[in-house]
């Protein structure tokens, strides 16, 4: 077995890193209301310490990092950090996930300091059910990042939107047209069930049939050949449309047989699926002073720890830590 092989022969290339737990927002199905206080500096990994576990998880075959928090671009010299991790030899591919709140500012120097590709979470384009989802009133915000990322040159740009009845099943249509005229790539996403007081209920989920079934009905949908670094989503396109539109299905469909990555949270926990809470902790070893071949160790222990797939949906809801403190 090559050493970024799992047991069930996934070759595990994509690393996720959270580098905070904290955001400007609150989206409901996130972070709860009463949700426990942030970590503080010295609970979460050093941008130091985090470059230290990427040099070793690329000498095991991470080519590609995604950079997610809680929302990344809040943390302190984070536009430092990322010239660094972007020069790190063998890393091919490095993006960020945020709201986009602070895109408006930071974006042509998040081009600048190496990032291409940008995810932004949109799950609305009304104002008053923004704030509903977010308990911020930041819209305004988020188009402004939108625009900024496009003409920064990011490519692609993906809206990802979390698809909730009841919430915002209303407007997957007009989502959608986002795509038509614009270069986005829209992304609809199955509401999971995460955190121990989640507000998923099995009603709420819009499945990726029922997705699929809402676009074809605004014309036809042709679907885009895969590639080997697209990840999760299924990829179709509008006739004639500038952008794409994704269908993530972690729930009615799972991905797991071609899951090719592991997580990292702030706080220095290597997790083999977000599924689980089954973790293996980095962060102490790390700070004890352990080598880079101990590093590694521990990356392999993970990689070999992947399960052949999650059972979420189920009825036995096996994460119980909101995915503020997991990593988007």
């Amino acid at each position: 077995m090559e050493m970024n092989t799992d047991p069930f022969h996934r070759k595990i290339t994509y690393l996720r890193i959270s580098i905070t737990d904290r955001c400007n927002l609150r989206c409901f199905y996130c972070v709860s209301a009463d949700s426990l206080a942030p970590l503080t500096h010295r609970d979460i990994l050093s941008y130091e310490e985090i470059l230290v576990i990427v040099y070793a998880a690329v000498e095991l075959g991470i080519k590609k990092v995604r950079i997610t928090g809680g929302e990344p671009l809040i943390r302190r010299n984070v536009l430092h950090f990322i010239r660094l991790l972007c020069a790190i030899p063998g890393l091919k591919d490095v993006s960020i996930t945020t709201n986009g709140i602070l895109l408006k500012d930071m974006a042509g120097l998040l081009f600048d300091a190496g990032i291409r590709r940008v995810n932004i979470s949109l799950d609305t384009l009304n104002p008053v059910k923004f704030q509903r989802i977010t308990r911020r009133d930041r819209f305004r915000d988020v188009l402004a990042g939108i625009s900024a990322a496009k003409e920064a040159g990011f490519s692609p740009i993906k809206l990802n939107v979390v698809a909730i009845k009841g919430i915002n099943d209303d407007e997957i249509q007009q989502l959608a047209r986002l795509s038509v005229h614009q270069p986005y790539t829209v992304r609809f996403i199955e509401f999971m069930p995460i955190g121990k007081k989640s507000c998923w209920h099995r009603e709420k989920v819009i499945t990726s049939d029922e997705i699929k079934s809402r676009l074809e009905s605004m014309g036809s949908l042709q679907q885009v050949p895969s590639s080997v670094n697209d990840g999760p989503a299924k990829r179709y396109r509008f006739e004639n449309a500038k952008g794409e539109i994704g269908i993530i299905s972690p729930i009615s469909d799972h991905f797991c047989a071609t899951c090719n990555r592991l997580r990292l949270t702030a706080d220095g926990k290597l997790r083999p699926c977000l599924f689980s809470d089954h973790e293996i902790d980095i962060k102490a070893p790390l700070r004890n002073g352990c080598t880079q071949d101990e590093i590694k160790k521990l990356f392999k222990k993970g990689i070999a720890e992947k399960p052949k797939q999650h059972h979420a949906g189920h009825g036995n809801n096996t994460c119980l830590r909101p995915m503020s403190k997991i990593g988007g």
